[in-house]
């Protein structure tokens, strides 16, 4: 009876134990570069690094990109999936200190321009281009006008939620819009469409981030990287399990598995840790960030009340900062995607 007693007495130990257990929330939204989210979290990976850090991870899925951004930045979410643009201009610029754990892909053709009774950017003249609005798309727009002697003065833009942005390319004779995949594939496989400028046009500008909150503690972020990279790992392999991981993404993401491994094309994932490493720690980040915040603040999208661009400070893996480095807001690191280049996490 007493050992009866005893055992009982170590298991609601252990229930009390879990219950207690620190608990993080984590936003994250479809996008071909995200999917292996929700793949970690359904095949118990996410749960394992968590246990091992001794914390609960709540993965939750928001459908709409933009919002579980403002969501992460009103204090709901302790990281989410995001870009580099969207992490500058809306956490940072909203005052929230934000560190980039993990880079895991950088688009090249994930992102892309469509339209119809047209063939190339110059044929955007005048026509009304649906978009999420001050988004990467819109930075994509800008990029592909400028590298046709073009400007925004040419088009007219409708912002657009990439919930409903296939859906109104579709059913609009006249469409043009500027999206990424998933939506992508599903209009440029509209009749009529024409895809006529994507981000391989502008390799390493537009990428593909978990962000994870500075003041949180490095128990969260190791425990983010070593899921994500086990589930590199995976997907990056051969044989059944690889197959149906693949599967298991595509169906999640409303694709069958042709079109998601063709997405999967045009995205440079970073499957092993060591080659984000080095891709952190070289000058494309800092060059493109230059480029990036130009464009933000030109855009307005510091707020009305900023002088410069060097408003906020952007901190990259060997510490040098562009901007204020009193006011130092985004923050990319090599520390968590080295320990797992290095096999110590």
């Amino acid at each position: 009876m007493k050992k009866l007693l005893a055992l009982l007495a170590l298991l609601m130990l252990g229930m009390a134990n879990l219950s207690a257990a620190e608990k993080y929330r984590v936003a994250w939204s479809h996008y071909t570069g995200w999917e292996p989210w929700g793949y970690a979290e359904a095949k118990g990976i996410l749960k394992k690094w968590a246990d091992k850090e001794g914390i609960q991870i709540e993965l939750t899925l928001v459908n709409d990109y933009i919002e579980s951004i403002n969501l992460y930045t009103s204090g709901q979410f302790d990281a989410c999936t995001m870009t580099n643009m969207d992490a500058l201009t809306i956490p940072a610029v909203g005052g929230i200190d934000s560190t980039a754990v993990i880079v895991g892909d950088f688009s090249n053709g994930n992102d892309g321009i469509v339209m119809k009774k047209g063939k190339s950017v110059k044929d955007l003249k005048g026509r009304n281009i649906k978009l999420v609005e001050l988004s990467v798309s819109h930075y994509l727009l800008s990029r592909a006008l400028d590298k046709n002697g073009m400007s925004e003065r040419d088009v007219k833009l409708t912002n657009t939620s990439d919930a409903e942005i296939a859906s109104a390319f579709i059913t609009d004779p006249n469409g043009a819009v500027v999206t990424w995949n998933p939506p992508l594939q599903q209009v440029r496989n509209a009749k009529g469409a024409v895809q006529i400028f994507d981000s391989s046009k502008i390799p390493g500008e537009i990428i593909d981030l978990m962000v994870v909150k500075t003041s949180a503690p490095d128990k969260l972020k190791r425990a983010l990287v070593g899921a994500w990279y086990e589930t590199m790992e995976i997907m990056s392999g051969r044989g059944k399990k690889t197959n149906e991981a693949i599967e298991f993404m595509a169906k999640q993401a409303g694709a069958t598995t042709a079109e998601f491994k063709a997405q999967l094309r045009t995205t440079a994932m970073f499957y092993q840790a060591k080659k984000a490493k080095d891709f952190i720690a070289g000058d494309k980040p800092k060059q493109t960030m230059e480029q990036v915040r130009t464009f933000s603040f030109d855009k307005g999208l510091y707020g009305n009340n900023a002088s410069s661009k060097d408003l906020v400070g952007i901190e990259f893996a060997d510490g040098t900062v562009i901007g204020d480095k009193n006011n130092i807001k985004l923050r990319f690191t090599n520390k968590y995607t080295g320990l797992a280049a290095d096999g110590k996490l």
